[in-house]
């Protein structure tokens, strides 16, 4: 319980600070905080603890300490998709957030399709496979289509692949918020099958656990999740590997804590960086993606460590 108050009270520091701080000064002026800084450190909380939330379920439903948000083959078919449409120069403020959430969504699908084919019923470990596989496929033709982009499309390509929030907005985070609010809401609802799945399927079934309508839930919702977030901010990493392990250090295994820690978290993980990002060489931003693989990479080597000991 103290813990819980602190990790609110910490997010609630982090988001003010980000409200405050910019390459403009110290509060500026009104219209900069409302406009610009506070949609935009929101929709950072939002999405970071969305991202630590599906990593959370992930990590759960396949039993895999790796798993993160990207792992079904997200990160590949966001990639293509986005590459595809500038290469078919599709313009418009939505576009490339619009066919990144497409393609991360039919590269899961097709995992998905892929698993269930080869095995009959949902197994997880060849839907991790599949997943690898349909990334693996994305990132070949992204990596031609690349080769052949003029210089200006590649750059915009590669700093959307590399995560940020320059294009926040209320009317971001309300598309956000509309997408995630149903998938949070499911996964949060399952968090008594995820403890169950943590000990594996056998004994998940043994216990009660309607495994393969089980497993199609959460894979939807996290799919969902994730696309919204590829959606707003491209690609962000870490966050949702590295979070749920640091919670659990802490807060134990049981998803009912872990869940409502990990979105906290998660938020606040994403805020700094994101401040990081916007201050650290003023008045140049870099990409938030850049800075959570600075943080966390080193935060997983201390965790990996932690554990070996």
């Amino acid at each position: 319980m103290k813990s819980g108050i602190v990790l609110v009270l910490v997010a609630l520091g982090v988001l003010g600070l980000a409200v405050a701080i910019g390459p403009a000064g110290f509060l500026p002026n009104v219209t900069i905080v409302r406009d610009l800084r506070l949609p935009r450190a929101l929709l950072a909380f939002a999405v970071g603890g969305g991202l630590a939330v599906t990593g959370a379920a992930l990590q759960a439903l396949v039993r895999n300490p790796l798993a993160d948000p990207y792992l079904l083959g997200l990160s590949g078919g966001a990639g293509l998709g986005a590459v595809l449409a500038i290469t078919l120069g599709v313009s418009g403020t939505w576009a490339l957030p619009i066919a990144a959430a497409v393609g991360a969504t039919g590269a899961v699908w097709l995992a998905y399709r892929l698993a269930v084919a080869a095995g009959g019923l949902l197994d997880t470990r060849i839907l991790l496979l599949a997943g690898v596989v349909v990334s693996a496929f994305a990132t070949a033709v992204v990596g031609a289509l690349l080769a052949m982009a003029p210089a200006a499309e590649l750059r915009s390509v590669l700093l959307w692949m590399l995560g940020g929030f320059d294009a926040s907005s209320w009317p971001a985070l309300a598309v956000f918020g509309a997408y995630a609010v149903v998938p949070l809401a499911v996964l949060a609802g399952s968090a008594r099958e995820l403890d169950l799945l943590s000990l594996g399927e056998e004994p998940a079934l043994y216990l009660g656990a309607d495994l393969e309508p089980l497993k199609r839930r959460l894979i939807l919702a996290a799919t969902v999740l994730t696309a919204a977030a590829v959606a707003v901010a491209g690609m962000i990493g870490f966050v949702g590997l590295v979070v749920p392990h640091a919670v659990r250090t802490v807060a134990g295994h049981s998803h009912r804590t872990l869940l409502p820690a990990s979105f906290v978290l998660g938020g606040i993980l994403l805020v700094v960086a994101d401040i990081v990002a916007r201050t650290v060489v003023a008045p140049v931003a870099l990409p938030v993606g850049v800075v959570t693989a600075l943080i966390g990479v080193p935060v997983f080597a201390f965790l990996v460590r932690r554990w070996a000991t």
